[in-house]
């Protein structure tokens, strides 16, 4: 399955809608999109994963490192986890970095 992203800005908060699979092939899409958002201009990042498929553990590195790169002023919210991601997150204690929501607020 292939993989896209789209952001949008909010003020100080950037939602980026996941939607295919997140995997090592496609991680260094992410680490880009990550990489673009100036995090001295963000509050909040929002990742929706209503479409998000799949997550490997290529992926899961990629959320590791959103966390990193955004720091520990930006809080990180999992908008439509599904239940196979939400497992892969959760094996690894990383829940305990993000927060969760169902869904994208207004």
């Amino acid at each position: 399955m292939s993989f896209d992203i789209s952001v949008t800005v909010r003020g100080r908060t950037v939602i980026m809608e996941l939607a295919g699979d997140l995997d090592a092939a496609t991680a260094p899409t992410f680490h880009q999109r990550v990489e673009d958002v100036d995090r001295n201009e963000v509050d909040q990042l929002v990742l929706d994963m209503t479409n998000l498929a799949y997550m490997s553990s290529g992926g899961l590195r990629g959320l590791v490192f959103a966390k990193q790169k955004m720091g520990e002023n930006v809080e990180i919210v999992l908008v439509g986890v599904n239940s196979t991601v939400g497992e892969t997150i959760r094996l690894t204690g990383f829940q305990h970095s993000v927060s969760f929501a169902d869904r994208v607020a207004e």
